[in-house]
């Protein structure tokens, strides 16, 4: 079995999605990875779905990627009395560390690295924006507003800081225990969150040490201004635009996603576009046509995948949900404007042969009217570097590492296949035949593009390429 589109889907899931028939039919339906989502459910629930994906993934026989989304420090106000408060525009309030019942007037805001950060002028925002307080003046354990935006705020609402860079470290102790155990389970993909600067994502990468992918979520402004550094590091990047649109002005943020989609491309590194996709799905059939409009944007510019949150994992519809997107990503790619869109500007290429050898096998598969480019890849790189070209025909990966097969299941185009260990490239050329033929890329008679590099095993050393036939 394989998708005959190329970009993938990412299905979140919950209560809604949990048990084996229903995660069988969202993978038929056509996820492709699946996210356990960490600020949600114990380690027990993540496990029994965990271990539902491999069993399916042994059913089906086709490598399955699973991302465990850490939660990140979360930055909340104390309780009020009757469990709210009324913020009157134009009012002062404060906000400070005392654990005492709030009101009108104050509330417990236990997160001294807000403080440290504030100056007069900022803005806070709560409850996803819904509330906006404007800094006035700035204590050491505590802080003087004025309400500019007011109503009745209620216990435990989210605080962000748009405008500031927090002293405060990407995982919290519950984030280190968590993905602690997501490793030890062999989830495929980490994605992190409150990202802030480089150093964040350095910092786990370390503590990963290449057990899995690191996906950096950007939600925080500041991590948007030190974009290229943070994509540099990160293994993919989610644009997760709940926090980003809470923090950034709404009309900026389209603009941002099409950047964040353009770099990540330049760089080869996969890049999923996420939150608010097809809302209305958690309770309708069907979404609306500005959400359908949203996800074909996404696929318009590119993205390796996209991402349903709700939609499948507390939602009434997950399996329509997954369809529905399926289908709008295959008539977006059946779309002649599709690929002009793709193409209207040039990728800059490194002086590598790496990336000589795949932008020739895009251009070989054209001319000859290959079925599919062939490679073989033991840590993703080689295979990295083809999507990035965004081929006319799908990619085959053939790798001897289930974990690279597993991580490449989120990647533009690529069909993985694990196979074993090969010592040579007519070895690649035989079996990359077998194998196009046996998963439906091939017939005899059609011709392929098969890259590799040699010596096999080192990462990034694509340098050979062939046109074969399929006999």
């Amino acid at each position: 079995m394989h998708r005959t589109r190329s970009a993938k889907i990412v299905a979140t899931l919950g209560p809604s999605s949990s048990t084996k028939e229903r995660l069988a039919e969202m993978f038929t339906a056509g996820a492709d990875v699946f996210r356990l989502n960490f600020s949600h459910g114990s380690h027990a629930d993540h496990r029994e779905r965990f271990q539902i994906i491999r069993d399916l993934e042994k059913e089906r026989g086709r490598p399955i990627g699973i991302m465990a989304d850490l939660q990140g420090p979360k930055l909340r106000v104390g309780r009020f009395a009757n469990g709210k408060a009324t913020l009157v525009p134009g009012a002062p309030f404060r906000l400070d560390l005392d654990k005492t019942i709030g009101d009108s007037r104050r509330a417990s805001l236990p997160h001294p690295e807000i403080f440290a950060a504030l100056s007069p002028g900022m803005d806070l925002l709560l409850d996803d924006g819904k509330f906006r307080l404007r800094v006035m003046a700035c204590h050491s354990l505590s802080v003087d507003t004025e309400v500019v935006i007011g109503g009745d705020l209620s216990d435990y609402k989210g605080v962000n800081v748009p405008t500031a860079v927090l002293d405060l470290s990407p995982l919290t102790d519950k984030d280190r225990r968590d993905l602690s155990y997501a490793l030890d389970l062999g989830t495929d993909w980490v994605a992190l969150s409150f990202v802030q600067r480089p150093e964040d994502v350095a910092e786990v990468r370390k503590l990963i040490g290449g057990r899995a992918g690191v996906l950096v979520k950007l939600e925080k402004p500041s991590a948007i201004e030190r974009l290229d550094a943070i994509v540099e590091l990160a293994d993919a990047v989610m644009v997760a635009r709940g926090d980003l649109g809470v923090e950034l002005a709404p009309e900026d943020v389209p603009g941002i996603q099409k950047r964040i989609i353009r770099l990540c491309r330049e760089t080869g590194k996969p890049v999923v576009v996420a939150t608010q996709m097809l809302e209305s799905m958690i309770r309708s059939p069907t979404p609306t046509r500005a959400e359908a409009s949203d996800v074909a944007t996404a696929v318009y510019d590119g993205a390796d995948a996209v991402m349903l949150s709700a939609e499948t994992a507390a939602g009434s519809y997950p399996v329509e949900a997954v369809a529905m997107m399926d289908r709008i990503i295959s008539r977006v790619e059946r779309d002649p404007l599709y690929r002009r869109i793709l193409e209207a500007e040039p990728l800059r290429l490194e002086a590598t042969a790496a990336d000589a050898i795949t932008m020739a096998a895009r251009q070989c598969a054209k001319t000859v009217l290959a079925t599919t480019i062939v490679t073989f890849t033991s840590t993703g790189s080689t295979t990295f570097r083809a999507a990035r070209e965004r081929p006319e025909v799908p990619i085959l990966s053939l790798t001897p590492s289930v974990s690279t097969a597993r991580r490449l299941a989120m990647v533009w185009g690529v069909h993985p296949v694990e196979t074993e260990d090969l010592n040579s490239f007519g070895d690649m050329v035989s079996k990359g035949v077998e194998i196009a033929k046996r998963e439906g890329f091939a017939e005899p008679g059609d011709r392929l593009v098969i890259t590799a590099g040699v010596p096999f095993g080192t990462p990034g050393a694509t340098n050979i390429l062939r046109i074969a036939w399929a006999d």
